[in-house]
């Protein structure tokens, strides 16, 4: 089972446009929070958006597919990728927006007239992620779309490391991506787990999450195909595990019984102890279940020293993209030797008895741990580590 190495990363979200700036907004404790601006909506809550696509020049075209590829390009061009002669690739990528027809000017226009342009059909027929992030770079081969709730991307992630390990791609490009949408806005208010405030992770006083939207990717390889193309890469995906606890429709289970087991099964196929993780990024919503039942869990497992944050603080919470975004965050921290701030924490619940980072922190250790929770009782977990060769 050979090393699987990141060769490249890309990012995009309400902390920033590319690895780079985001790490400057978080550095500085930005949070580009406000109201809804892509589409008119008479709920009146806070969002983290994306205020810099480029013009938008096909008619259809999905917001998520958009963030994506800005995403993918970073990661592309930071991984020296131009040409993927002679290579096997696989696209893992997870979403949820992006997996429905969710326009619903199309619906109300077609129920009124019994027809409607087809703009948002075609867009949403040629809106495969795998498929256009393939058709992108001209190239065929393996591909996965997961749509698996707020786990989707780190769930694609995992998959993509499975195909590596089993030596059945060269290269795999996986994350996830989501967009500001009307559905999941009305639908997480309708769930009374949406906050009139910006979120605050952890904090004692959260009131629930914002919803946020970008896109995250890694470029992962095997070490043969990094030594073909003449790489030292700095990073590597250690561990992946995922377990569903099947408790409840949308809340976790109270003692976090899945994610502990995935967190348990990470760490099993990184081949390390839970005592050499430096830094966990936690999935960290902001809403009261979520945060309590993750807080305690992570407290039993890696005890009161282990430092944690959420940098959905920075994003709000992007669905099925968090997982991919999350990913690359916590890559980058741990190769910087830093982490930001749990952006919005402002005192600890004493029913968790945890407390995230208050500032920027050093780092140490080869290790660090991203997870994520999801409905349906998804729980996944990411073990990400420096390559000390």
């Amino acid at each position: 089972m050979q090393e699987v190495y990141i060769t490249g990363m890309g990012v995009v979200s309400a902390a920033g446009v590319g690895v780079a700036q985001s790490l400057a907004s978080m550095a500085a404790g930005g949070r580009n929070v406000g109201p809804v601006s892509v589409f008119d909506s008479p709920i009146k809550l806070p969002v983290f958006e994306v205020k810099s696509l480029p013009p938008r020049t096909e008619p259809g075209k999905m917001r998520t597919l958009e963030l994506l590829e800005m995403a993918v390009d970073e990661a592309l061009e930071n991984a020296g990728l131009s040409s993927f002669d002679g290579l096997r690739v696989g696209v893992a990528m997870g979403t949820t927006v992006a997996c429905q027809l969710n326009d619903l000017g199309f619906y109300s226009t077609f129920r009124e007239k019994k027809s409607a342009p087809m703009d948002s059909v075609d867009g949403f027929l040629s809106g495969n992620l795998a498929e256009a992030v393939l058709k992108k770079l001209g190239t065929d081969g393996r591909k996965m779309v997961v749509a698996n709730a707020c786990s989707s991307g780190t769930d694609s992630i995992g998959a993509a490391l499975s195909w590596l390990k089993a030596g059945l791609c060269d290269i795999a490009i996986a994350g996830g991506a989501d967009e500001m949408n009307r559905i999941p806005l009305c639908g997480f208010n309708a769930l009374g787990v949406a906050s009139d405030e910006p979120c605050k992770p952890f904090s004692g006083n959260r009131k629930g999450l914002n919803l946020g939207e970008g896109a995250g990717v890694l470029i992962m390889e095997t070490a043969e195909s990094a030594a073909k193309r003449g790489l030292n890469p700095k990073l590597k995906v250690c561990g992946y595990g995922s377990f569903a606890d099947a408790y409840h429709l949308t809340a976790p289970h109270p003692e976090g019984e899945g994610l502990v087991r995935a967190i348990e099964a990470a760490l099993k196929q990184a081949g390390i102890s839970k005592d050499e993780i430096a830094f966990v990024n936690a999935h960290g919503t902001s809403t009261p279940d979520n945060d309590k039942v993750e807080g305690r869990a992570l407290l039993r497992l890696f005890g009161g020293q282990i430092k944690v944050l959420s940098t959905k603080g920075y994003t709000g919470h992007t669905l099925g993209g968090a997982g991919g975004i999350e990913a690359v965050f916590t890559a980058a921290a741990l190769a910087e030797g830093w982490v930001p701030k749990s952006g919005g924490f402002e005192t600890v619940d004493d029913e968790i008895g945890l407390t995230p980072t208050t500032e920027k922190t050093a780092i140490t250790g080869n290790y660090a741990l991203s997870t994520s929770l999801a409905f349906g009782g998804n729980n996944a977990a990411l073990i990400i580590g420096r390559n000390e060769a």
